[in-house]
């Protein structure tokens, strides 16, 4: 109680009130024996009083204080009780019709008796019949209890994090519990991203609010503290509307000096807690302000007893806002696990699973969809079961004579049936990310079986997962990225060259001079990379999930990353013509090589030399798929304890490999075979994971199976663009029905950049005016991150070659063409990245537009080499796990194109984020 009364915000404000008003105003402090100990009449007498709530204070002796001396008050007291519960807090404020979150109150005695109804479901809960979906937010009622939890859905992977009071440099911690606390009293809210960042608002009466922002606690429960100790927090500008909101609070809870909480989401404001009586800790200019505010309060409110001229101005007045830059980056997933089959099916005939159908409502449609973990655990529960009878069944063989078929029969469900196990229990937990069960009933009609059976389709989905490998890589490029803002300086304004951390960057994410927003496609891993990625570039710690809830945001909730289904029959037409195209079974002529590289790309020319014939490479790269089925045959009944990555069993990598033999080579009429090119990139994705992951296949054969991922590597170089557009034509017409909402958001982003507007997006920036120790408190940059898949990276790039940007005459364009011209592929975190600068100096004649031009950088991602590849796999790769090769940055100056030969464009070891120069704001107009 004694130490907030003492303080050292509280000493600064109440010492400079008395400087300022020295001739009429002292202070003193109610020693906290009398408070405590004496009766409110022998308190000591007293004009004004500044009294406040905290542990132990007998807040009801200072309202008996007040009835007896009648002194001014500051702070209402009897409404400090409201503050003490936080569904009067709620109240107040919609009553006021102040923007708060959603919410519904659960109230239980100390018999744990429940004052309303609470439903809970896996990934929702009812409170008294309004529904939260996950993510929601579980506050005590008491808002002296600190103890809040935030949970999140199965489909982000679950479990909660949990706020408490800060203890040491913690404020929160992730737990894999996803159900409610079943005891105490609960106001369960709707969950608000809010970028990662907390706004607190001090109010000074209803004219004056400062307002700090700090990183949310429950991002990733690290607190951030200075050199003093205290949590670091730095000055935020408010919006009018927001100080309209500050002077509503102050008003609604009779609280002159008031703190409040503000969560920003979507160009709104909400206010999700009210804390009363609070202090800003560190900050001069709020000292200064709060004392001639509460000191002239105090004068006029006494005047009428003193003949004296009252000296005041508000302290506060808008500037112009700074200046800002600009940063947007489209980056594909990282590395995962390759394409699974999209449909293991199982025809059920067990009562079990009826009651399972039956239990999740699955008549009203006729099928049920289950991915989340509880679900899923079901359905590895029953697989175990059937697995466990089927095989008993198989070994009762002495005490019924069974023929060959029914023993066939058996073999095959056994098989089935573990290898639905074995999908279910792959990764070692559900996540509710990657694995759904559908479940469809099959009518009687449509089975040839007997009427009384009862018969469901089973149909299990697993995608392509997010490997650690691919964490650590997305991670790394976060870090990486942080280096790429140029002109960054330190406290003491001296510029940081030697700033190869990016710490310069991280510095002016936390004071608020970073505008970032993350946009993700809905694919899981590409969700996850983006969260793996923020990790990395603002140096956070623990789980991704709280990362990916609070940091990135679904973009396809405008199509804004989603294919559109118009450019499918267009990219139908092109894999026919590429399937005609390479069945031919002669070496590739002159008029061949025109048809499918009319661009002369050296990458695709380069490949197609090295194929020559098509039907006779595709007949290679057959018999090596045939022969890596052969060699995890051998080793399942060889080494049948060991598992592959990701507890990936035999059969299951068995059942890859050939579901890729069996749709890439089939025989047609006349016994003459056929290859489907479109399974192309599927078996170069599998070969890459396999000798990325599973070393162990290819050690005993480095070779033969070098030489495959050759062959297959060549083949997809010339499959996979040209699965977007072989002539220019083509790619332009498919790009525009793939790309067009993301264009928009990027022409958008950098309109809003250039007339620095603002009005469309809810921003927390830092307020130059209570800045101190930032040498450049107007700087501001935004950054837009969008992490798609591969589909949208080719055709951006497709866009940005043949879209008419520059001349094609302009030499710094045509070094860049030449570049690209050598890639071969757009492989795991490829980016685009467009940087806007705006040319700020005093003397610069540059007027308009004029001062903005753009630089647009283009980086391959991992772009292997297989030298580079090969030493990742044979040597011995656990000991350092880092993106091959290095990612350098390259600025979009002259000197970045002086070593443009192809022996440098083809080196795997060359610059892997590369200008493709500067285009200046005349070639945009």
């Amino acid at each position: 109680m004694n130490r907030k009364a003492t303080s050292k915000p509280m000493r600064a404000i109440m010492s400079k009130i008395v400087d300022y008003y020295k001739d009429w105003l002292e202070y003193f402090i109610f020693p906290e024996s009398v408070i405590i100990h004496e009766p409110v009449d022998r308190w000591p007498l007293c004009d004004c009083l500044i009294s406040f709530h905290s542990t132990d204070f007998p807040l009801h002796k200072a309202i008996e204080y007040v009835k007896l001396r009648k002194p001014y008050v500051i702070n209402d007291l009897k409404r400090q009780y409201d503050l003490l519960d936080r569904r009067k807090v709620f109240r107040t404020l919609a009553k006021e019709g102040i923007e708060h979150p959603r919410h519904g109150v659960l109230m239980r005695s100390d018999s744990t008796e429940e004052d309303g109804v609470l439903v809970e479901h896996n990934d929702h809960i009812e409170v008294n019949g309004m529904v939260f979906n996950k993510p929601f937010v579980e506050k005590p009622v008491s808002a002296e209890d600190h103890n809040i939890y935030i949970y999140y859905p199965s489909s982000v992977g679950g479990g909660s994090q949990r706020l408490f009071r800060k203890i040491n440099n913690r404020s929160s911690w992730y737990s894999p519990v996803s159900e409610v606390r079943k005891d105490g009293s609960y106001i369960y809210e709707d969950f608000i991203p809010a970028d990662g960042t907390d706004v607190k608002v001090y109010a000074v009466g209803p004219y004056y609010a400062h307002a700090e922002a700090r990183k949310a606690p429950g991002l990733d429960g690290k607190v951030e503290r200075d050199a003093d100790g205290k949590e670091v927090r730095y000055p935020v500008i408010l919006s009018h509307k927001e100080k309209m909101i500050a002077r509503r609070v102050v008003l609604a809870f009779g609280q002159t000096v008031c703190g409040f909480d503000l969560l920003r989401a979507n160009g709104k404001s909400y206010v999700c807690d009210v804390n009363g009586f609070s202090f800003v800790k560190t900050s001069t200019k709020y000292y200064e302000d709060t004392a001639k505010i509460l000191g002239n309060t105090i004068m006029r409110r006494l005047a009428t007893t003193m003949s004296v001229r009252i000296p005041y101005q508000m302290p506060l007045g808008e500037q112009e806002p700074p200046r800002s830059s600009d940063c947007l980056n489209a980056v594909r997933q990282t590395d995962g696990t390759p394409a699974q089959p999209h449909m293991f099916q199982v025809i059920v005939h067990d009562e079990r699973f009826f009651a399972l159908f039956k239990k999740y409502d699955g008549f009203k449609k006729n099928e049920i969809k289950m991915k989340r973990p509880n679900q899923l655990m079901e359905v590895l529960e029953l697989a175990r079961e059937i697995l466990a009878e089927h095989i008993a069944f198989e070994d009762s063989g002495g005490e019924c004579q069974r023929v060959e078929q029914e023993l066939e029969q058996v073999e095959e469900a056994i098989k089935r049936w573990d290898q639905m196990r074995a999908v279910l229990e792959m990764y070692g937990h559900f996540s509710g990310i990657n694995r759904k069960v559908q479940l469809k009933y099959l009518k009687v009609r449509l089975m040839q079986l007997e009427q009384e059976m009862l018969s469901f389709q089973s149909l299990l989905n697993w995608s392509k997962v997010l490997v650690l490998l691919g964490n650590l890589q997305a991670e790394a490029l976060g870090k990486l990225f942080r280096t790429l803002y140029p002109g960054i300086r330190r406290a003491d304004g001296k510029s940081s060259p030697e700033d190869t951390q990016g710490l310069g960057f991280l510095r002016l994410h936390s004071t608020y001079r970073h505008d970032l927003k993350i946009y993700a496609s809905d694919e899981g891993r590409v969700q996850m990379t983006a969260a793996a990625f923020a990790k990395g570039m603002l140096a956070l710690e623990g789980e991704l999930t709280p990362i990916l809830m609070q940091m990135v945001k679904s973009a396809n909730t405008d199509g804004l990353l989603d294919d559109d289904c118009h450019a499918r029959d267009f990219q139908s037409e092109l894999k026919g013509y590429l399937h005609q195209a390479l069945q031919v079974d002669r070496e590739w002529t002159p008029e061949d090589y025109l048809a499918l590289n009319p661009d002369g790309l050296r990458s695709i020319t380069n490949a197609m030399e090295f194929i020559r014939n098509p039907k006779k490479m595709c007949h290679e790269i057959a018999g090596y798929v045939q022969r890596m089925c052969d060699i995890i045959n051998h080793n399942k009944y060889t080494l049948p304890d060991r598992t592959l990555y990701l507890n990936e069993t035999w059969d299951l990598a068995e059942r890859r490999w050939r579901k890729e033999l069996r749709e890439f080579r089939r025989e047609i009429k006349g016994g003459d075979v056929e290859y489907d090119i479109s399974k192309i990139p599927d078996i170069y994705d599998n070969i890459k994971y396999d000798m990325e992951h599973n070393p162990d296949l290819c050690v005993n054969n480095e070779g033969e199976f070098e030489r495959m991922y050759v062959c297959v590597k060549n083949m997809a170089d010339i499959v996979v663009p040209q699965e977007y557009g072989i002539r220019k034509e083509n790619k332009i017409c498919v790009a525009q029905r793939v790309c067009t909402p993301l264009l928009k958001k990027i022409r958008n982003d950098l309109h809003r950049c250039i007339e620095c507007s603002e009005e469309d997006e809810s921003q927390t920036r830092l307020d130059p005016r209570a800045s101190e120790g930032i040498a450049t408190p107007l700087r501001h940059v935004r950054t837009r991150l969008y992490f798609t898949s591969e589909s949208h990276i080719h055709t951006l790039m497709n866009l940005i070659r043949y879209g008419g940007l520059c001349s094609t005459d302009d030499k710094k364009w045509q070094r860049a063409m030449n570049f690209l011209s050598g890639v071969t592929e757009f492989n795991y975190m490829t980016q685009v990245v467009l940087m806007v600068y705006e040319d700020s100096r005093a003397d610069s004649q540059a007027t308009g537009m004029e001062r903005f031009h753009i630089e647009l950088l283009f980086s391959p991602g991992l772009y292997p080499c297989f030298l580079t590849e090969k030493e990742r796999i044979y040597e011995n790769r656990l000991n350092v796990i880092e993106l091959s090769p290095c990612c350098r940055l390259v600025s979009s100056s002259s000197k970045a194109h002086q070593h443009d030969s192809e022996d440098d464009l083809n080196d795997a070891n060359s610059v892997n984020l590369v200008a493709l120069d500067e285009v200046t704001s005349k070639q945009h107009r």
